[in-house]
């Protein structure tokens, strides 16, 4: 779901070239309108749309009882709204503008989950190695990352500069082996 009619159009031709059978839709309601709920899909959302929020529908599916893998694609990308979509269930969160093999992957992912085949799943083992990588610091910018807080929140908290959180952040994905949040979230969570 995307709200600009040229992303639109090339995300379902980029869909389409790979076997994806797309529904172009607009709007939040323009989806409900033509949703199915006995067809299994995956939803690709835009945060921001016009009408009903893409956070607003998921928290409207969810309601429901729909539960449909979701994938995030939004250049509106800060970390609150990336802590809120994945609580909300979404299995995914990239930032625009996407790359192609990361959109694909993505929507692998999720088409996986609607045949019952779970995602792969990291070890305790595995995240535990990692988290003893991490320097006090970084840990303590992670546990404010995983909050939902900002770069400049976190910043004022620790008496640090944004920069400083900036790499703090760069370190702790490279250590964590993390694309950015929503691994973490799911590593975490």
């Amino acid at each position: 779901m995307e709200d600009d009619p040229g992303v639109l159009k090339s995300l379902c031709a980029l869909l389409g070239a790979h076997g994806h059978a797309t529904i172009p839709c607009a709007s939040a309601e323009n989806f409900l309108r033509v949703f199915d709920p006995d067809r299994k899909a995956c939803l690709l959302l835009d945060v921001r749309l016009p009408g009903m929020s893409g956070t607003q529908l998921q928290a409207h599916l969810n309601e429901q009882g729909i539960s449909l893998p979701t994938v995030v694609v939004t250049a509106h990308g800060d970390v609150p709204i990336a802590v809120q979509a994945m609580r909300a269930g979404a299995i995914d969160f990239i930032e625009k503008p996407a790359r192609a093999e990361d959109l694909l992957n993505a929507v692998n992912l999720a088409i996986g989950m609607l045949f019952n085949r779970q995602p792969a799943v990291i070890s305790k083992k595995i995240v535990s190695d990692r988290l003893a990588k991490l320097t006090d610091r970084e840990r303590e910018v992670l546990h404010h990352l995983l909050l939902g807080k900002l770069n400049k929140e976190i910043a004022n908290e620790l008496k640090v500069s944004q920069r400083t959180v900036e790499g703090h952040r760069s370190r702790i994905r490279e250590k964590m082996h993390a694309r950015g949040i929503a691994d973490l979230i799911r590593m975490l969570g």
